[in-house]
């Protein structure tokens, strides 16, 4: 009997992009807003609070894309020609942006370059992952089993829309793991940036949510139609009650609950795409299971992955769990 992976390796990945850009989403946003810091002492704290934590984020990037290889090798052929070039930004700037953080600190007499080489890395590759979602949402040209449009297909004003709105959606959770991890006048910074960055992210979200509909009828079918309409009606709802509980959170003295509420955006967000787009891998040309690799093929992977993925989570969780509490000015990088 042949058992259908698919299911479990959809829900595999889907976490693994989920956790990627939720825990190198808030690095980046606190490398964007470092860019802000009004000195150099407010420098060192904003790296302080991500530097235990911010390359093991990056972990669920290669999970992710390893995982897209072995388990939908055909969407991986597709998609990764479609959007070639700002992966290879993305990349580009995620090194520079870790180059940075590391010589920052060893050459003193570059601090300033340093400083702003970590602070553009971070702008940048939020920039081209947020082209690399806008592309993928439109859909790519497909002929037969293989991508026939052009790499530079994927800049779209629809794309570079995107690609603003997520530099804001990480910029919110960079705000809230500040204020989650500072004190003081940097917190209060935290605070107000974080309420323009809201902002920004509810304008983005209702953009794209008529954009996108406006722009393949499917997606307009599957919102608007009924009885979908009043069975998707919570996503929405929970949204907007998410958004004003962000904003009474980065205006009130908590400390956990921007970050929690910029989490809960994110998460609707996610669903809402999930939503549209299931059950394609590939936008409106495959489906999960006609992109999927053998069944073998999937059980032998699988088995690695469950030997694998605890241990990941293990130590995701306990340098979280290390490092908890707020960042001190007396201890640094090294």
């Amino acid at each position: 009997m042949i058992i259908d992976f698919v299911p479990l390796w959809t829900l595999l990945l889907g976490a693994a992009v989920f956790f990627y850009v939720l825990l190198d989403g808030f690095d980046l946003g606190v490398g964007m807003l470092y860019g802000l810091a009004p000195n150099s002492a407010t420098r060192n704290l904003i790296m302080n609070s991500i530097a235990p934590v911010w390359d093991g984020n990056e972990t669920w990037l290669v999970f992710g894309g390893l995982g897209l290889l072995a388990a939908f090798p055909l969407a991986f052929s597709i998609i990764i020609p479609a959007v070639y070039f700002p992966i290879l930004i993305m990349l580009l700037a995620l090194i520079f942006r870790g180059v940075a953080f590391e010589f920052r600190n060893r050459e003193a007499t570059q601090v300033t370059v340093w400083d702003r080489a970590f602070c553009f890395g971070s702008l940048v590759a939020t920039f081209a992952q947020g082209i690399v979602l806008g592309a993928y949402i439109q859909g790519f040209k497909v002929a037969g089993r293989h991508f026939i449009g052009s790499s530079f297909d994927c800049f779209t004003w629809f794309s570079l829309f995107t690609g603003l709105a997520l530099v804001f959606g990480y910029a919110l959770l960079g705000a809230g793991w500040l204020i989650l991890k500072t004190e003081g006048e940097l917190q209060k910074a935290a605070r107000r940036q974080g309420r323009w960055c809201l902002i920004a992210v509810i304008i983005a979200i209702g953009v794209v949510s008529f954009w996108t509909p406006l722009s393949h009828h499917n997606i307009a079918h599957r919102w608007f139609s009924w009885p979908n309409i009043a069975y998707l009606s919570p996503v929405p709802i929970v949204t907007a009650v998410i958004a004003f509980f962000e904003w009474r959170a980065l205006s009130n003295q908590s400390e956990i609950a921007p970050f929690a509420g910029a989490i809960g955006l994110f998460l609707l967000s996610y669903f809402g795409i999930a939503i549209s787009l299931f059950p394609t891998i590939v936008p409106y040309s495959f489906t999960l299971w006609q992109a999927a690799s053998a069944s073998d093929t999937q059980t032998f992977l699988l088995v690695g992955t469950m030997f694998l993925l605890p241990v990941i989570l293990m130590y995701t969780a306990w340098s979280y769990w290390v490092f908890r509490g707020k960042v001190r000015a007396d201890v640094g990088y090294h």
